[in-house]
């Protein structure tokens, strides 16, 4: 009988795996787009405030165009959109003009797959699972779209704010309510005041409003109590990284580095290890 749930187990997690694997190709598409999107609607809203007619332009969104190559825009086929396969097959070149293809598309479709396989190993093909695996995919979309575009949409914060609230109230996660709701609060508030107090004193802003919404979506979704170890592990590795850019002249124009993606890897890691684990990790 072990055996056996065992193996069930297993095909479970393998199931899942799959699904994050399908769902990562998704995710490349999502992290190129979506900045993409938001930034035409921007302008078009401004357009249209200052009475500026928009020449038509042809669907671009998260469905249309298909995918095709940035360099010569060739539409890949379906066998060329075969999550990390495809890459492996092709050498991680484009078939048409052979242009080389960033190895981060099959590396979020691997970290997207064995967060998706992990869920479901510890939880099952449940519920509570399916609700962890859509919280790590916004966390691996939020983080690398913030990484390149120092963007972090309201588009996926926002509902994953209410997403940790309405999960607690359904008992999918290990909380209380009380604890979730009083997390986002928290997470929302400590960043905003942090803000507040650094453009005080140095009349910068020293983040966006984005990071605000991001810390407040980790408290709904792990409590007021998981903040504390949650920001140390982000803050920690965030200056050890920034401090690693600087030296080796890899800091953008103005010398920043955004914070979203060391608040997205630590909510990660909050998720597989433990809030207390990255307490012992960061010494205390």
């Amino acid at each position: 009988m072990g055996d056996f749930l065992h193996v069930s187990q297993g095909l479970d997690a393998s199931l899942m795996g799959l699904l994050g694997l399908l769902l990562g190709s998704f995710l490349n598409v999502v992290i190129y787009r979506l900045p993409v999107m938001l930034e035409a609607q921007w302008k078009a809203e401004c357009a249209d405030l200052s009475g500026q007619a928009q020449p038509a332009t042809e669907p671009f969104n998260l469905m249309l165009p298909r995918s095709r190559c940035q360099k010569c825009s060739h539409t890949l086929s379906w066998f060329e959109n075969i999550p990390v396969l495809s890459y492996l097959v092709l050498r991680g070149k484009c078939r048409h003009c052979g242009t080389a293809i960033s190895v981060r598309y099959p590396l979020v479709e691997l970290v997207t797959g064995a967060l998706f396989f992990y869920c479901a190993w510890r939880w099952g093909l449940t519920a509570t699972a399916l609700a962890w695996s859509g919280f790590a995919a916004a966390l691996v979309c939020l983080g690398m779209i913030d990484w390149d575009t120092t963007l972090l949409p309201d588009n996926i914060t926002l509902p994953l704010v209410w997403a940790g609230l309405i999960a607690t109230t359904l008992s999918w996660t290990a909380i209380p309510l009380t604890e979730s709701l009083w997390g986002a609060v928290a997470g929302y508030l400590s960043l905003w005041l942090v803000y507040q107090a650094f453009k005080l004193a140095t009349g910068k802003e020293g983040m966006g409003f984005g990071d605000f919404k991001l810390f407040a979506a980790l408290g709904a979704w792990f409590g007021w109590q998981a903040l504390i170890p949650i920001i140390l592990m982000a803050s920690v590795i965030g200056a050890v990284i920034g401090i690693l850019m600087k030296f080796t002249s890899g800091l953008r124009e103005g010398g920043y580095i955004p914070f979203g993606p060391f608040l997205a890897g630590a909510g990660l890691t909050a998720l597989v290890f433990g809030p207390q684990a990255i307490l012992n990790a960061v010494g205390f």
